[in-house]
């Protein structure tokens, strides 16, 4: 299969919406990263996104719309939904609500919740109302890989494995978004991102719960269960001071005997000798969403440079800082060193 490349103008969309109706697979960004999509109404498309991945069957996808009217038509709600949906609809925050008695069970695992969300980006917008369906869309790379945020990181997973990628340029987010389960009567964010559950609770006046719950096994939310965001190289978070940080890592850096990859800050970046390691800056440790934007970016590059030991420079954890945390631990399979 060859895989067409095109741009997000309407020539682009048109043609890839045509590749949905015929159950083909798209790859298009959103604000947060790539989506990779398929007709919400074939149940043999949605299936072949999971065979792509390779994803567990037991890990639901999200459903992207472009309207209201979609949503009402996949899902149910409480009342302060369309508080939040005023406020955070177009943005990077999904949903989990009671799914309609109609609404198929491929997409959703079988669960009796479907999370949904309605992307800020134009073009995929626009993909799902000239497709005239909403979309079921996981990120567009092999599953547990670092999410893709520009059409080269897509290309670089699935070239020849899908039909078209709609190429947007870089995301402007970088990171997935908040999934915030409100099925049940206390809301609870399953995956943090750049709504926070302050500003959450500012809207609901509801201050929402965090973490899934142990007692469900399957999982409500993708980026819950399983190995997600890691690249090849095995990768170490250290949180601390920026000297202690530095020192820490220089220090086992030195004893590895391996090809060492370390993600830095402005306020570390010379503290690396650039002779002995690949430094790539991350940027100013008190602006995470900068950080979180290039996060993936950052992990993809040092699979490219053939790394074979990362270490990362946790950074403040708390609320967008929070998000970017979270999938720098996930990456890191929960090697996480607190100095």
């Amino acid at each position: 299969m060859k895989t067409l490349l095109h741009n997000t103008d309407i020539p682009g969309i048109l043609e890839a919406a045509k590749i949905i109706k015929n159950g083909g697979l798209v790859a298009f960004p959103t604000e947060t990263v790539y989506g990779l999509g398929a007709d919400a109404k074939n149940e043999e498309a949605v299936n072949r996104i999971y065979t792509v991945k390779g994803r567990p069957a037991d890990n639901p996808l999200i459903l992207h719309i472009h309207d209201m009217a979609q949503f009402y038509a996949y899902a149910d709600a409480p009342e302060y939904f369309e508080l939040l949906a005023r406020v955070f609809w177009p943005g990077p925050l999904t949903v989990v609500v009671p799914k309609k008695s109609t609404t198929p069970g491929w997409g959703t695992a079988g669960l009796p919740t479907i999370a949904i969300r309605m992307p800020s980006n134009d073009s995929s917008r626009l993909l799902a109302k000239h497709a005239q369906t909403a979309i079921y869309a996981p990120s567009a790379i092999l599953s547990g890989k670092p999410s893709p945020t520009s059409a080269h990181h897509v290309l670089q997973d699935l070239d020849g494995k899908i039909e078209i990628v709609l190429d947007g340029g870089h995301c402007i987010y970088g990171l997935e978004s908040t999934v915030l389960d409100i099925s049940d009567k206390v809301p609870r964010i399953l995956r943090p991102g750049f709504i926070t559950a302050e500003m959450i609770h500012e809207q609901i006046g509801i201050l929402p719960e965090s973490g899934h719950p142990q007692n469900n096994k399957q999982p409500k939310s993708p980026g819950v269960k399983y190995k997600h965001y890691a690249p090849n190289a095995e990768l170490t978070v250290v949180n601390g001071s920026p000297a202690s940080a530095a020192a820490f890592i220089n220090e086992h850096a030195s004893m590895a005997g391996k090809r060492i990859g370390v993600l830095a800050t402005d306020q570390t970046v010379e503290m690396y000798d650039l002779n002995k390691y690949s430094v790539l800056n991350a940027g100013d440790r008190l602006k995470p969403e900068l950080i979180g934007a290039g996060l993936y970016a950052a992990l993809r590059k040092f699979d490219d440079l053939g790394v074979e030991i990362i270490y990362a420079e946790g950074i403040i954890g708390t609320g967008i800082g929070a998000a970017v945390m979270n999938r720098m631990a996930k990456a890191a399979g929960g090697r996480v060193v607190n100095l």
